[in-house]
């Protein structure tokens, strides 16, 4: 099963970027006045979008060809957690990212705090996901049901 390792590297991958988000960056940007704050965040988040959505789908896509070599179930959820990102992205998080990207960054609104501490709860979820996924495949790597 070729495609097993990479699946559970990319996951483990997508799981650490989804913390250390959530444990480091976060924390220092919320260290940061409301305007910085902001500043921080926008090419951040510009830059780890694209990274974070690629390897889910990456990851989701090999996950589910081992599931599909290997009719392991471990396979097929842990494919589902990782790939489980993308529409609680585009329905939860986007609205809140949408707002915090019009704001201009040299004029903080009122709301620009309470929307980058929701932003982080929120992203919390994506490290949860990331990180159940790279355990269960690890278990699918280890215990080929």
């Amino acid at each position: 099963m070729p495609t097993a390792p990479l699946a559970l590297l990319v996951a483990s991958a997508f799981a650490g970027a989804a913390i250390y988000v959530s444990v480091a960056e976060q924390p220092a940007r919320l260290g940061l006045d409301d305007g910085a704050a902001l500043r921080q965040w926008k090419p951040s988040y510009a830059r780890g979008k694209v990274m974070q959505a690629a390897m889910a789908l990456l990851g989701g896509v090999l996950a589910l060809w081992s599931w599909w070599e290997s009719a392991n179930l471990l396979w097929l959820i842990g494919a589902l957690l990782l790939l489980a990102p993308w529409p609680f992205t585009i329905f939860v998080i986007l609205p809140t990212n949408h707002r915090l990207e019009a704001m201009p960054a040299d004029a903080p609104g009122p709301e620009t705090r309470a929307l980058l501490v929701r932003w982080g709860r929120l992203h919390l979820v994506r490290a949860a996901l990331g990180s159940a996924a790279a355990l269960v495949m690890l278990a699918a790597f280890y215990w080929r049901l």
